[in-house]
């Protein structure tokens, strides 16, 4: 392998079920660990690698609970149907880094079929990207991930609040084909990011879990989101966006964040 050149996704397959990420995969919040979101994406992509044999089934809703640091270290992911079944089934992914439970994903998989004839209640339609300004998040976030996505700005954000569409040219894993679900799902984290309530240096507002419900399957590049953030009382917020892509919206996402003051030196 030629380590000098330039790294084009954000993990390299080192085994059937192991992984390392490269610099894309940097996080937000320390450079010492993996962003949430191309690993979400990964899960994915392992969850459907592992699923081959079920075309009929289609992913309905994936939840992501965060269990502890994703360091920013080779890591393996486990899958396993624990419901199977004829039209409805669940399945449950693992993701180890040095030897403990880091993140735990379960996702449910439904029977398609045609139900256009009923089909309504969807929220407006998102201005396509092309016809958008680019919109940098770097001034706001540092790490590789946030330096490997292309944003573009839909209105003028405020305060928790926040509409715009991601992209990126970075492959999910190197030499693969990545499912447009899972390259779709790499990018959906990045909602947290975009609608800061408060300045990241001065508060942390990371999220433990994510939870993605879908009405439509997406289709990559474009992930769209209209994002809405609330900071409660207590130390809690949370994170709820409207999810599209370019045929329009496709379901919703839904993160818990701890919120607490950045430590002063």
């Amino acid at each position: 392998m030629d380590t000098t050149a330039p790294e084009t996704a954000y993990f390299r397959r080192v085994g059937d079920r192991r992984f390392v990420p490269t610099h894309h995969a940097g996080g937000a919040w320390s450079s010492g660990e993996q962003h949430f979101s191309p690993v979400a994406g990964l899960i994915v992509h392992e969850i459907l690698r592992a699923r081959t044999d079920r075309p009929d089934l289609v992913l309905s809703r994936i939840g992501f609970d965060i269990l502890g640091r994703i360091a920013f270290e080779e890591f393996e992911i486990r899958v396993e149907t624990i419901r199977p079944g004829r039209t409805i089934e669940l399945v449950e992914a693992t993701v180890v880094i040095g030897g403990r439970d880091t993140i735990s994903a379960r996702a449910w998989f439904l029977g398609a079929q045609d139900t256009g004839i009923v089909a309504g209640g969807e929220p407006d339609r998102l201005p396509a990207p092309d016809s958008l300004a680019p919109w940098s998040l770097t001034p706001v976030w540092p790490g590789g991930y946030i330096e490997s996505i292309e944003a573009r700005q839909v209105g003028v954000p405020e305060p928790g609040r926040a509409t715009a569409w991601i992209t990126t040219a970075v492959d999910l894993v190197e030499g693969e084909d990545a499912d447009p679900l899972a390259s779709y799902i790499a990018l959906v984290d990045t909602a947290n990011g975009i609608a800061v309530r408060q300045e990241p240096t001065k508060w942390m507002f990371p999220n433990v879990d994510m939870t993605i419900h879908l009405y439509r399957q997406p289709e990559a590049p474009w992930v769209g989101m209209d994002t809405s953030v609330v900071f409660g009382h207590s130390g809690q917020g949370l994170t709820t966006t409207v999810l599209h892509d370019l045929r329009g919206p496709i379901g919703y996402a839904q993160q818990s964040l701890t919120l607490r003051p950045q430590p002063t030196s």
